[in-house]
């Protein structure tokens, strides 16, 4: 192999000699694997990652029978445990007397693609809800502004008090659902744009669940220093994180028998991130992580839909105003949920330069 070459691939390449030994990894396969490559060279394919049986059959058929073959969506383990999802294809590199030498394996990663097309998904949906209820939104306001109005005519007329109490009713209850109905449609300003620091705005959040709480649930932190001074609106972002916290400890107070109810505040960068169709150079990750009871199936694909709720006494906006808060500054909320471990990371870009992505 030109070892040279192939080591500036971006590509994922593992060889492995007819014994089913490692001979040699690339950067790119280290990078993927999470392994050095110079502790693992000479150990058997294990070292690296586990794949069941079959596929390990298909292998050792691969240098029997000197035929390539390509399977998608693997499901390898990593040596920490990691579960990950990949294309591979297995080349034999024969040798001068017609034998199997080695076997090439490159691996290229499907978790990527599959969060890329996710995000599209929960973009595409969340702005088509959006829509819709603008359309609702208008049709409910224009009569709700009418009877309001004919409401406010007919207590005018009316001498007996008694009488005005009922169109009162009417005006109360028509205000009543002009602001369920403007609630629905989100924030309405465009955010006030300013320089910031995401960890005094996390502060904020963590000192009005705290007082919430009354101290029933303990927030531990876990940031990165290093984050940087980021534009956005403190004021929205104050209140899209609380939405996501706040759900998290109602899910925790909701379980009288837990004793240990914990949430989690973490910070992080990534770098040439992608978001929706963009690649940003630098990102910042705010994830929530509670260990209450986690989201019931069924609920986990309409989450940031409006009047989405798991509780009988949600009303199912605060997760939909946040994930339309978080999209005014070019981010998105993601959530993965088992129990004893639901997660909401937050991803807003720290700079506002960005490419299209070239590729899924």
């Amino acid at each position: 192999m030109h070892s040279l070459l192939i080591d500036h691939l971006s590509t994922a390449v593992v060889q492995l000699n007819n014994e089913m030994k490692i001979e040699y990894l690339n950067p790119s396969a280290e990078m993927f694997l999470h392994v050095s490559r110079r502790r693992i060279y000479g150990q058997d394919l294990s070292a690296a990652f586990t794949e069941d049986d079959e596929s390990i059959r298909a292998l050792k058929s691969a240098i029997v029978s000197g035929h390539p073959f390509t399977k998608r969506e693997a499901k390898i383990i990593l040596t920490d445990n990691r579960t990950v999802f990949c294309d591979y294809t297995v080349t034999p590199v024969m040798g001068s007397i017609n034998t199997t030498e080695s076997l090439i394996i490159e691996l290229h990663a499907r978790d990527r693609v599959k969060r890329i097309s996710q995000e599209d998904d929960l973009i595409a949906s969340h702005e088509t809800s959006k829509e819709l209820i603008r359309g609702l939104a208008h049709e409910i306001k224009n009569p709700l502004g009418g009877i309001r109005g004919a409401a406010q005519l007919i207590s005018r007329a009316f001498k007996d008090e008694d009488l005005k109490d009922y169109t009162q009713v009417i005006i109360e209850e028509s205000d009543r659902l002009r602001d369920l109905v403007d609630r629905l449609l989100g924030p309405r300003q465009l955010p006030q744009k300013k320089e910031l620091n995401i960890h005094r705005v996390i502060e904020r959040v963590k000192q009005l669940i705290e007082v919430e709480s009354h101290g029933e649930i303990v927030i531990d932190r876990d940031y990165d220093p290093s984050i940087p001074e980021m534009i956005g609106d403190e004021s929205q972002l104050i209140q899209a994180l609380l939405n996501v916290v706040r759900n998290a400890m109602q899910a925790l107070l909701s379980q009288e028998s837990n004793d240990d109810r914990r949430i989690t505040l973490i910070t992080r960068t990534l770098r040439q991130f992608t978001i929706g169709a963009k690649r940003h150079r630098l990102v910042c990750k705010i994830s929530i992580i509670d260990n209450g009871p986690g989201i019931p199936d069924h609920i986990m694909k309409t989450l940031f839909y409006p009047m989405v709720s798991g509780r009988a006494d949600g009303t199912g906006l605060g997760l939909s105003i946040a994930q339309s808060s978080i999209h005014q500054h070019s981010g998105i909320i993601e959530c993965k949920s088992r129990p004893l471990c639901t997660e909401f990371n937050i991803l807003i870009p720290i700079e506002t330069h960005s490419v299209e992505k070239e590729e899924h």
